[in-house]
């Protein structure tokens, strides 16, 4: 250093204001001098006396003046690390690796001072990681837990490159080292302010009877009021418990108020309330089945009532028997364990059809298409909806991609229909190319948009007709005019059989299409094994009576040798897990489509005694598929749902990325491991 202090800012400027008037004094005093001689002798005898002032001053009263500054700086600093040592407000500084370098006393009080002194701050605040300080003048806040306190740590850089130039050191100039100032402010009586408050906020719910005609047809009349008393009172008192408030708005169906925290304890609970009314038994044959659906975390309280109408809605699509809870960002699911009863009534059917009928009258062109991957039930289904839409004097469009090897048959045989126009099969691109706003798609078998052949052609039409018999999960087509899910349909080929019977009167087709809806409905019911009603067989009749040819229909489902022993081969290589369900792995090479063997696989192995669900994993297209069956005593589609994908309670499936046949098991095991540990299975 060179010993001399350099004096900037305003005190610079008053040391200096004296020198500039004396120059601008002498500049007078000459001026002075052309005016009048005396005037200026006169003047510069003034000037004289105050140079010599100032002189005297600037070399003795500097020194004076600079021991003053040094003074004053020297107890200003003091003060201010005093100060800043005392501070109430936790405050540390950190080296750049995150060392605890210095800390004011109340950083100290939050523990034993050497816990912290030296050390990384990650190593006693997990939260604080290295890479998530800030980089160059942002100020980071992070949320940090210690002693059980709730602080917000807000993380400020602190360049030293200012602070080396001072020592007029060479090195100074090109030093770019840094340190951390961390200040930490107690958020724990504010957040626990903030969540009381969150806890008594409003939540809305709907409770509805599934079946509430059918459980009081079961009953003898004398025990029909008497099952409906016991109805309410599991309702009120379980709601009662909850502190909530409940509201019979009709015969079946109650308006739920509950605080925050009492549904975050109804959900803990997983709804106990499901069980309960369940074991209502006063001589019922038909067990009482109850949906409810809850909203949350809404602006307002008419929101959570949207959210409410939503999470009922999406319950009772999905079948019944379950708890819905909406909130802004997602569902969550709660039950859904029983089977589904299936509706002997086609009130339902009929409605659907007219509205069906509407819209296609009202459109010019009709696009209808299935899932990707498309199989016999979608493909029927598709050729239904075009029967309708020819029989109502309209355009239709099949979109179809790519067509698996074991739809080939199926689709070569609608081609030889006297009655199919060339083109009537479309790609995804030409069906984008022939759409505009004044046509309608018809979406079958699937109501999750991004599985469709076409999702773009979901956002170019306006008008979209949805017919389903999955239950819906949280991707929903939710712009649809007109959505038509039944859950306790067999197949979406039983649900257009239906509907044809009501659209113009009664839709007239030939063998071939009949031959097309009947081989969907074949399939999914497994040959009318599983999930088969009254309703199946009579849209099976339906059919048979429009010339649906079975055997026709039996050759189809003929398989080739080397689909054959690979289905044998996944049956031989099962592994029995937890003594109730079976996994095994489906080998893709050779096969032409290895998940429909895999799915014959599934549905092969409950045959075995004691299993209750069957996983079958094969690869295809570079993803993992997996195949999940069972007949009534677990619910799939839930475990299904847990890894992305869904389907039906007894039939589901989900594919995974990147990962591997083995990993796939594995990742099956341990979600059977929590939900059994959980309670849900």
């Amino acid at each position: 250093m060179s010993g001399k202090i350099k004096i900037n800012g305003k005190i610079r400027a008053y040391v200096q204001a004296p020198v500039i008037l004396g120059v601008i004094l002498l500049l007078v005093n000459i001026s002075v001098y052309f005016v009048d001689v005396r005037a200026g002798i006169i003047l510069s005898i003034f000037a004289a006396v105050y140079v010599i002032t100032m002189v005297c001053m600037i070399i003795f009263a500097r020194p004076a003046l600079n021991a003053e500054l040094i003074s004053f700086a020297t107890e200003y600093g003091q003060i201010q690390k005093q100060l800043l040592k005392e501070l109430e407000l936790p405050h540390a500084l950190l080296d750049e690796s995150g060392r605890v370098i210095w800390m004011n006393r109340a950083f100290e009080k939050l523990d034993n001072k050497e816990r912290f002194n030296k050390k990384n701050i990650h190593s006693f605040m997990p939260e604080m990681k290295r890479e998530q300080f800030p980089e160059g003048d942002a100020v980071k806040d992070i949320d940090v837990v210690f002693n059980d306190k709730e602080y917000q740590a807000r993380v400020k850089r602190i360049c030293l490159k200012d602070m080396a130039a001072i020592t007029e050191t060479k090195e100074g100039e090109d030093y770019d080292g840094f340190l951390f100032a961390v200040y930490l402010f107690d958020r724990t009586a504010l957040n626990l302010a903030l969540k009381e408050l969150d806890n008594q906020s409003v939540t809305v719910g709907y409770i509805y009877i599934d079946n509430y005609e059918e459980a009081l047809a079961s009953v003898e009349d004398v025990g029909r009021s008497l099952l409906g008393a016991f109805i309410d009172r599991q309702v009120n008192q379980y709601i009662s418990d909850l502190d909530g408030i409940v509201r019979k708005m009709e015969k079946d169906k109650y308006f739920v108020i509950l605080r925050k925290s009492a549904l975050t304890q109804a959900q803990e609970g997983k709804f106990k309330l499901l069980e309960d009314v369940k074991g209502i038994n006063i001589g019922n044959e038909i067990s009482v089945t109850l949906s409810i659906g809850m909203g949350i975390g809404g602006l307002s309280y008419a929101q959570n009532c949207e959210f409410a109408r939503n999470a009922i809605d999406l319950a009772l699509g999905r079948g019944g028997d379950q708890a819905v809870v909406k909130n802004k960002d997602n569902l969550s699911y709660y039950g859904g364990k029983s089977q589904t009863k299936e509706t002997t009534t086609r009130v339902r059917a009929r409605v659907k059809a007219q509205a069906m009928e509407e819209i296609i009258s009202t459109r010019e062109r009709v696009f209808v298409m299935g899932h990707r991957n498309g199989d016999m039930d979608s493909f029927g289904a598709m050729v239904g909806v075009r029967a309708a839409a020819l029989s109502l004097q309209k355009t239709c469009y099949m979109v179809l991609d790519e067509i698996t090897p074991s739809l080939q048959p199926l689709v070569d045989l609608y081609k030889g229909y006297s009655d199919y126009e060339e083109g009537a099969i479309v790609s995804p691109q030409q069906a984008m190319e022939l759409s505009d706003a004044n046509c309608v798609v018809v979406v079958v078998d699937v109501n999750r948009p991004s599985i469709t052949e076409c999702p773009e052609l979901l956002k170019k039409c306006k008008a979209i007709v949805v017919l389903d018999h999955h239950r819906q999960g949280q991707e929903i087509i939710d712009n649809a005019t007109l959505s038509y899910v039944e859950p306790n349909a067999s197949s979406a080929c039983e649900m257009v059989s239906e509907i044809l019977q009501y659209i113009n009167n009664g839709v007239k087709f030939k063998g071939v299409v009949a031959d097309c809806m009947y081989a969907g409905i074949v399939m999914d019911t497994q040959s009318f094994t599983t999930k088969t009603g009254v309703r199946t067989f009579e849209a099976a009749a339906f059919l048979r009576r429009n010339g649906a040819d079975v055997t026709r229909v039996r050759k189809m489902f003929r398989e080739d040798a080397a689909d054959y022993m690979a289905k044998a081969e996944a049956i031989r290589n099962a592994e029995v897990y937890r003594k109730e369900y079976v996994i095994s792995y489906c080998q893709s090479e050779g096969l032409k489509s290895p998940t429909v063997v895999a799915a014959q696989a599934a549905n092969d192995l409950l045959n075995i005694n004691g299993v209750k669900a069957s996983f079958v994993v094969t690869e295809y297209q570079g993803q993992i598929f997996i195949s999940a069956r069972s007949i009534d005593e677990v619910n799939v589609q839930i475990i299904m749902e847990r890894l992305g994908g869904g389907g039906h309670m007894n039939s589901s499936g989900a594919q995974l990325k990147n990962t591997t046949v083995d990993a796939a098991i594995i990742v099956v095991k341990s979600t059977l491991d929590s939900m059994i540990q959980e309670g849900d299975l």
